[in-house]
């Protein structure tokens, strides 16, 4: 059953990619010539010219993240896998695979700047600011869950830790041989991940780095920091790229697991409509955000991804390609829900112990020992959270410099914009946070809500965006944008208002809370009057 199920979601991914892309190019009349900002801005900084390749392993491996491994599962717990299912697919397809490429798409033809610019070009220069504020404050989010999932799996497993730092010194002397020696790509690749192999025999033979979850966080912290810091191509990039390759281990890992394995579905295919979490509408809508719409995304697509297209041609390889395969990740994380009984669910405490249980039963049919599929598990998961790390306080230093109107190639500027961005993530890891009985609980699992909640707020104002700047180049209904964009800002502005005034007391996360759906609210009012005004 779950194998006929997986080659029936891949066929329709496929059918999404190569018929439903299309269109989206035919509607927004890409032609190969047309210039992208790589070239024109070309700095060797931000703006550099990026194989395809190498760009979708770094776009991919940003968008990643943990989302699309602890979404699914935390909702294929609560509501059972087929809402998930269903949500991921047509997800994916209708509104991810739209979101991402058209953000990418508008970014080209706006000199690679962000959504937010994109925003003040269209809608003034309020609802600019407040776009910026917005996202900033949705990049925070991102930056806390993921430092805290990350410090949490390395204090748990040393050598995942160990595994990880061998993946940032090999990405130095990757980027180092491509860019300044001039290696070949399929040379250096190779290379590199001989490299990466020595790394991982010798952590998984003994763990020499071992510290806590707050000595963790603040190492986190600074890696952050100096990746955003250091030109695109020193480590961001060739780090994104070489983590690509696990993420790509892991799609073939679990298809040809699941495919090969005789497995049978164990966990229900429907548990509740009104959980612990929330009520299914509209919280599976939040719970799965990477994995079928992530606002996110729209944010690496005018950060960094359109800096480094090479061609406006690979604009869907890359962006709806990627969303493509983080629907099938998506899928896989949810299998592993659903060939576990509830007993071994019920014993795992975090969703990352789940998806490594079910990574170690899919390797056993690939012919790998379970006990190496449960460290390659911690171990992808935690090279998803670091790719998106890094990502995102780099594009939080984007927003900041944009925001305040400085250059960001200057040294001083990138220092200071990117400090800024760290100093809330700093303040929210280290409150304690207590649910009502009173019991501890982690940062990530206080935040994660909220900032799903966020995440697909920001896509719908993204959608609203691209909507808004349409409209002024097409004069047609644009129907395949504006649906998705009310259903977007129903859904998830209704589950921001619940968890807001949902909450029996106020803290922090309300106050964010009530700031976000302020401006979330003016900015579709905003949206709206000037959709008027072009009428």
């Amino acid at each position: 059953m779950l194998k006929v199920l997986l080659v029936l979601i891949l066929l329709l991914f496929w059918i999404g990619y190569k018929f439903y892309g299309k269109f989206l190019e035919d509607q927004y009349k890409i032609k190969e010539e047309e210039d992208v900002p790589s070239k024109t801005n070309f700095d060797g900084v931000d703006f550099v010219p990026t194989n395809r390749f190498i760009l979708l392993g770094h776009h991919f491996s940003s968008i990643a993240g943990a989302g699309p491994i602890i979404g699914p599962i935390i909702a294929g717990i609560a509501y059972g896998w087929l809402p998930g299912i269903l949500w991921i697919v047509v997800g994916t397809i209708f509104i991810g695979g739209l979101h991402d490429f058209s953000a990418l798409i508008a970014s080209l033809r706006h000199k690679g700047k962000s959504i937010g610019e994109i925003a003040r070009n269209y809608m003034g220069e309020r609802v600019y600011r407040i776009f910026l504020v917005f996202i900033w404050f949705a990049l925070v989010y991102i930056i806390t869950v993921f430092a805290d999932l990350a410090a949490t799996t390395f204090a748990k497993e040393p050598s995942v830790a160990q595994v990880n730092i061998s993946y940032i010194l090999t990405a130095l002397i990757l980027g180092f041989i491509l860019y300044r020696l001039k290696i070949n790509l399929p040379v250096a690749t190779i290379f590199s991940l001989v490299l990466i192999g020595i790394g991982i025999f010798f952590s998984l033979e003994k763990s020499f780095i071992v510290f806590s979850r707050e000595v963790w966080i603040w190492i986190l912290l600074i890696y952050c920091f100096l990746a955003s810091i250091l030109p695109v191509w020193v480590l961001l990039q060739p780090r994104d790229y070489l983590s690509s390759f696990l993420l790509y281990s892991i799609l073939v890992i679990g298809i040809v697991g699941i495919i090969l394995g005789d497995y049978s579905i164990v966990y229900p295919s429907f548990v509740s409509f009104n959980p612990q979490i929330g009520p299914l509408f509209p919280f599976i809508f939040i719970t799965i955000a990477c994995g079928a719409v992530s606002g996110f995304h729209a944010l690496v697509s005018s950060g960094t991804t359109s800096k480094q297209l090479d061609n406006i041609k690979n604009a869907k390889f890359v962006s709806y390609g990627a969303m493509i395969l983080e629907g099938i990740l998506a899928v896989i994380s949810l299998s592993t829900v659903m060939i576990l009984s509830k007993d071994l669910i019920k014993s795992s405490k975090i969703p990352t112990e789940i998806f490594s249980l079910g990574v170690s039963k899919f390797v056993s049919f690939v012919g790998l020992n379970p006990q190496i599929g449960l460290i390659l598990g911690y171990l992808a998961i935690s090279a998803f959270i670091l790719t998106t790390l890094d990502t995102a306080t780099r594009i939080s230093r984007y927003v900041l410099q944009e925001l305040i109107n400085i250059s960001g190639s200057s040294l001083v500027s990138r220092f200071l914009t990117t400090s800024a961005s760290l100093v809330l993530p700093i303040i929210l890891l280290h409150i304690k946070f207590y649910a009502p009985d009173g019991t501890p609980i982690p940062a990530w699992k206080k935040i994660w809500p909220i900032f799903g909640s966020t995440n697909q707020l920001l896509a719908a104002l993204v959608l609203i965006t691209i909507y808004v700047w349409a409209k002024n180049i097409n004069p047609g209904k644009l129907l395949f944008i504006l649906i998705p964009a009310i259903f977007m800002i129903l859904t998830t502005l209704s589950a921001l208002i619940y968890i807001t005034f949902g909450k029996v007391s106020f803290d922090i996360i309300t106050l964010i809370g009530l700031i976000l759906i302020s401006l979330a609210v003016y900015i579709v009012v905003e949206g709206i009057k000037v959709l008027k005004v072009n009428r």
